[in-house]
């Protein structure tokens, strides 16, 4: 609503914009009453941790910088007529990293499952890793001649022989 009032304030050189962000779901901030600027109140919006997932569109480089400094907020804007999903920010990249980590098992407790898999005889031994050997196969089977058909009667075979086959004369 802030970005409404504010496009509606600055008057009718920016009214194609003004239609164009009515087209969109408009949300609820939380100073319907007294607004703020447009980029002020859509940095409230993310404040805690962007709980509702938005994504940012903007042409503004100060709003976009100050996106960028928290962490998990898409920052969206348009080239030449394109919209294009910005990169993720080092912040996002770095708390993504922290979460992989903080999920993993802590090291002590690897440790402390390999002691109780070798206790209860369940530890897979090095001997045990063997790898399967390839066998040796045949020839290519598509590089191969086909076998001849032996036919049943030895009477047509003379027929065949009989036959004879036209040389094709080049033409030079």
């Amino acid at each position: 609503r802030c970005v409404l009032k504010e496009l509606e304030s600055l008057g009718k050189a920016l009214y194609g914009a003004k239609l164009i962000a009515q087209r969109f779901q408009v949300r609820n901030c939380s100073h319907h009453k007294d607004p703020v600027s447009g980029s002020a109140c859509l940095l409230s919006m993310i404040e805690e941790g962007n709980p509702h997932h938005f994504f940012i569109a903007t042409q503004d480089q100060d709003l976009a910088n100050k996106v960028k400094k928290k962490a998990g907020i898409p920052l969206l804007f348009i080239i030449q007529n394109t919209m294009v999903l910005d990169k993720p920010s080092p912040k996002s990249l770095a708390f993504v990293q922290k979460l992989q980590t903080n999920q993993l098992v802590p090291e002590y407790q690897k440790q402390s499952i390999v002691q109780l898999k070798e206790k209860e005889g369940l530890a897979k031994q090095e001997g045990e890793k063997r790898r399967k050997r390839k066998r040796a196969g045949g020839p290519n089977p598509l590089s191969c001649l086909k076998k001849k058909k032996k036919k049943a009667q030895e009477g047509q075979e003379p027929s065949a022989e009989k036959k004879k086959r036209r040389k094709r004369k080049r033409n030079r």
